[in-house]
């Protein structure tokens, strides 16, 4: 079953909102965090990466905006995240988007692991039969 239209509209507002609002949130956090940086202190390694994805974020928002402001461009947004899928920044991404992302990242790191588990038992067998 379909939701109506009025209610899709709402949801994709809301969603909008909540991403610049998290957006908003991790810009001041990450100034707060560059405020140190510049008075001596050290960061954690998990304060450098939410450094990072934040201004990752602030560099990705400028042709994200590009398509929010120009009327009728938010018709092409689909298309060009289709094609630049990591153009979005990381607060609008939806769950089931971040679970895609993830599945794909362990695919990718099982198929490596197989890879080197392949390569180092051959290497095994050529080191076995050079001595044999």
């Amino acid at each position: 079953a379909r939701r109506p239209l009025r209610q899709r509209v709402v949801e994709e507002l809301k969603h909008y909102y909540n991403g610049f609002h998290l957006l908003w949130v991790d810009t001041k956090v990450a100034a707060r965090m560059v405020w140190r940086l510049l008075h001596g202190q050290v960061l954690t390694r998990r304060e450098r990466r939410r450094l990072l994805r934040t201004c990752a974020d602030l560099f990705r928002l400028v042709p994200f905006l590009v398509f929010v402001i120009v009327p009728f461009m938010e018709f092409l947004l689909p298309v060009f995240l289709k094609l630049f899928p990591e153009m979005l920044p990381s607060t609008f991404e939806t769950e089931s988007k971040k679970e895609e992302k993830q599945r794909k990242k362990l695919n990718a790191k099982l198929e490596l692991a197989k890879f080197l588990r392949e390569t180092i038992a051959e290497m095994a067998k050529r080191n076995k039969a050079d001595t044999g």
